[in-house]
Order: C-alpha cells, then sequence, then structure tokens
C-alpha cells in the first residue's frame, strides 16, 4: 500500500492502528458543516414550530450522542474517553444555511477529529429527519474539519484550497 496510509498491513489487509506504545496527550478537533433549507423551514425551526419539537436542542443532543459512538460506526476507530463534546450554532437565516459546529475533547493515544465529524454529520442528519415533512429539498455540505490538536501530526487548521 501506498505510505502514509496508516489502517492497512504489508499485504493491504484492512488494520486497525496500534497505538499502545503512542503517549496520552490533550487533543482537540472542531469540525463544522452546514444544511440548506427553505424559508418554512427556518421559519419553522427558528419559531419552534415544528411538531416533533425543539429542531436545534434534539439535533445537539443527537450528535453529541454520535460522538459517543463513533467508533461503533466507523470501523477502524478507537473506543475513546471523551472528556468534552459540544454542539453550536450558527444561523445564516436569510440564506436558509444552519451551520453546525461540533468540538470533542480528550486525553488518549489517538485524535478525535472522527469524532467532531460524526457529531456534525449526526446533527445535521437529526435536523434533515425532524424537518422532512415540511420539505425534503435539504442539502447537507460543507462538512470538513476545521481545526485539531494534540497528538504526534501536531496541530491543524483548515485553510480552503485555490
Amino acid at each position: 500500500m501506498g505510505e502514509g496510509f496508516t489502517h492497512f498491513d504489508k499485504n493491504g489487509n484492512a488494520v486497525m492502528v496500534d497505538v499502545s506504545g503512542k503517549n496520552d496527550t490533550f487533543r482537540t478537533a472542531t469540525a463544522v458543516g452546514e444544511i440548506h433549507v427553505g424559508q418554512e423551514i427556518m421559519e419553522a425551526v427558528t419559531g419552534g414550530n415544528i411538531k416533533k419539537g425543539d429542531v436545534l436542542g434534539v439535533a445537539r443532543v443527537a450528535g453529541i450522542m454520535g460522538v459517543k459512538r463513533t467508533w461503533e460506526l466507523v470501523p477502524m476507530c478507537h473506543p475513546l474517553f471523551i472528556q468534552k463534546c459540544s454542539v453550536d450554532y450558527e444561523l445564516e437565516e436569510e440564506k436558509g444555511i444552519i451551520r453546525a459546529f461540533c468540538t470533542v475533547k480528550t486525553q488518549g493515544k489517538t485524535g478525535v477529529e472522527m469524532e467532531a465529524l460524526t457529531g456534525v454529520q449526526v446533527t445535521l442528519l437529526t435536523i434533515y429527519d425532524m424537518c422532512k415533512a415540511i420539505d425534503k429539498r435539504m442539502v447537507m455540505t460543507n462538512i470538513h474539519l476545521v481545526e485539531k490538536t494534540g497528538g504526534k501530526s501536531g496541530d491543524f487548521s483548515f485553510e480552503k484550497r485555490e
């Protein structure tokens, strides 16, 4: 396999990375994603008029739950002891954009990038699920890692490619 791929052995078989020799370090990751919605959904979400309940509150809890279960969803992820997780929002009401941010922190031998990305995606999926009765034409997009700290590879900050 090519250099840089850590989840394959020399024969190309999938493996979980051995982190037993790594030192515990403090690690953080923040991911972001957007769901683009129509005006009717945006008004219902901001006005609290969705029959299923508080969309952003329920989606926040779902995102946190997704973070804690990432290791069960992504085959090569290690189970982690999550020490902090938050889901926050930015709304661009006039453009119909709900932006979700998920920040995850731990101290351990492996990073929390996948947990932050999973948290964002589960948050957006929950918004979709709770609003699909109004309009199914929602689009989830721009999901990516914003930044990470700690670990062997060091810090990372997302910069758009041109």
